[in-house]
């Protein structure tokens, strides 16, 4: 289900894209509009290009005192994204290449990200062990357990 909807905002993206670019290079001229694709491409790219040292030497930092950079890495990955939309030319692009990039605006979307995304595939894929979810107090319910008499089974006493 989930994989529907990104094919929907692929395939609205883009469309969005061109709809404003028609609609700002009428109001402001094709030059204007152009100029200002290639300004806010620049401008990101030097955003991202200053944010991805600043991740890369903080994650360099926890790893040499031994701590899980999972944050670090979380926002390696949206500097990535936030560097492919900011390549891509047109306004709607650009802004949610701005919202990935600036600290500001990538934490919110990191911690939804963590929460909606990432947590739950770990849990899925190692059986609760990622949270601390895994039941370690003996049989979870009493459906589970068997009463066993004495007799049944032999046990040597030596």
């Amino acid at each position: 289900m989930r994989l529907r909807w990104v094919f929907v905002l692929l395939l609205l993206v883009p469309l969005t894209d061109a709809l404003l670019l028609v609609v700002v290079a009428d109001a402001v001229g094709a030059p204007t509009t152009v100029a200002l694709v290639v300004l806010t491409g620049l401008v990101g790219m030097l955003l991202v290009r200053a944010e991805g040292r600043h991740t890369v030497r903080r994650l360099q930092e926890r790893v040499a005192t031994g701590e899980v950079p999972t944050t670090e890495l979380m926002d390696g990955g949206l500097l990535i994204a936030a560097g492919a939309f900011l390549l891509t030319p047109g306004l709607v692009t650009d802004a949610i290449g701005f919202l990935l990039g600036v600290p500001l605006t990538r934490a919110p979307i990191r911690a939804l990200l963590e929460r909606g995304v990432v947590r739950p595939y770990l849990e899925r894929k190692s059986g609760g062990f990622v949270t601390g979810g895994v039941y370690t107090g003996g049989f979870p319910d009493d459906e589970d357990v068997y009463d066993v008499d004495r007799g049944s089974y032999r046990v040597d006493d030596e």
